[in-house]
């Protein structure tokens, strides 16, 4: 006798495709008219609290090639550590910055470049303090769920060796996957973060 199946299947999961983004920027792509602006896409306001930075980098495959359909957003505290949202419990952000961009890679280069600030130290579940950092979602076709990771900073080398979930990855070689370099530290310091999808020099990547 077959017996009941009483929870809920999970939902089959597909690839992005090569339309993502089509859907989430149509403006970069050139279909205007649609939305005002893609979602994601403000500039960042001169109002915002903090240090300016600028993060920047490429999407690649396993031959170190750029994939250049990717479309990446970012999530990050402002610079007191205080994350935009409802969730937030600890104070409130900076009304000026979002805390959340959304950008596609440039089509000839494989490029991203994202302008924000230098976000903040925030707590850990229990308590201990993380290093600055940025949370990126990766998304293009052929992978079948986006990829999450995290933007480290390599000049916080201090903040880095106490931050609780570096501390986690078991094979230590592979942290400095997730730690991006200082390239210009002009008036507006220029950080480099290549993000690997396969490979030799493979990033981390969380299953949240």
């Amino acid at each position: 006798m077959v017996q009941p199946f009483r929870r809920l299947k999970e939902s089959p999961s597909q690839t992005a495709g090569p339309y993502v983004q089509i859907g989430a920027t149509p403006n970069f792509c050139g279909i205007e008219g649609v939305f005002p602006h893609d979602l994601g896409s403000q500039q960042l306001s001169p109002k915002a609290r903090g240090q300016r930075i600028v993060v920047t980098g490429r999407v690649l495959d396993g031959s170190g090639t750029p994939v250049k359909d990717a479309l990446i957003e970012i999530w990050q505290a402002d610079a007191q550590g205080i994350y935009a949202g409802p969730g937030e419990r600890r104070g409130e952000a900076d009304p000026e910055f979002p805390g959340w961009f959304r950008q596609p890679v440039d089509g000839a280069t494989g490029v991203y470049r994202f302008e924000t600030i230098k976000p903040g130290i925030v707590p850990y579940f229990d308590g201990r303090p993380m290093a600055p950092h940025i949370t990126f979602w990766i998304v293009a076709r052929g992978i079948n769920i986006g990829l999450h990771t995290r933007l480290y900073f390599g000049d916080e080398d201090e903040a880095n060796a106490a931050d609780p979930i570096l501390a986690r990855i078991e094979h230590r070689f592979r942290v400095p996957t997730l730690i991006a370099t200082l390239d210009d530290a002009d008036a507006v310091p220029t950080y480099r973060f290549d993000i690997c999808l396969q490979g030799e020099n493979e990033t981390v990547f969380f299953d949240i």
